[in-house]
């Protein structure tokens, strides 16, 4: 099978906007000899009074409490879903786009965990005439219904002027007899397995 694109621009992957970052613990160094550090007891088990700093990290108390979905994890959730053409993912062709994540009502940690609040993901293809334009769409839109929770709508359009057949790819990923229709077909669902292979 010929690509569509044999060339498309590819961003690097350390670029990528992302919240998901490492942490580094910070280790607090003792003057002196290591040998004295391991034997001798540390100060603030003898004094009450001491000033111990644990960490610079900003964290809250409430490190586990639920916060609103926003559009940077919707982004990290369908950013490495992988091009069916290319062995890329949708981040690093920039088909998805952080600009282009749009939730509705805005995310809040007040919000009622029920109220019902719709995504809308804009995709870019590489190239105007992009032949899996709907594939990659059902794709974004598979992932996104199995990671988000029930009281989420999913919608999924390619951006206005990036495809020649926009109007025709939208009303088809719009269209849930299609998608359900096409999800059903075994073939297509083996190859929307292997976008989602590199989602963890």
């Amino acid at each position: 099978m010929d690509k569509d694109n044999a060339n498309p621009t590819i961003l690097n992957a350390a670029e990528l906007p992302t919240r998901q970052r490492k942490k580094g613990r910070r280790v607090q160094r003792v003057p002196g000899t290591k040998l004295n550090g391991i034997l001798r007891k540390p100060q603030y088990l003898s004094d009450p009074f001491y000033n111990v700093s644990w960490s610079d990290d900003t964290e809250s108390d409430d490190e586990f409490a639920a916060e609103p979905i926003d559009e940077q994890e919707v982004y990290d959730l369908i950013s490495p879903i992988s091009d069916p053409e290319h062995p890329l993912s949708l981040g690093q062709l920039a088909v998805v786009n952080l600009p282009d994540i749009h939730i509705t009502p805005s995310p809040s940690a007040a919000a009622n965990p029920n109220t019902l609040t719709q995504v809308l993901v804009k995709i870019t293809p590489t190239i105007t005439h992009c032949s899996l334009a709907t594939v990659i769409g059902l794709g974004v839109r598979v992932r996104l219904e199995q990671a988000l929770p029930p009281n989420y709508r999913v919608d999924v359009m390619i951006k206005e002027g990036t495809h020649s057949q926009d109007d025709q790819v939208n009303k088809q990923l719009a269209d849930k007899e299609r998608v359900a229709a096409a999800l059903e077909n075994d073939t297509l669902k083996g190859v929307l397995e292997n976008m989602l292979k590199t989602c963890v």
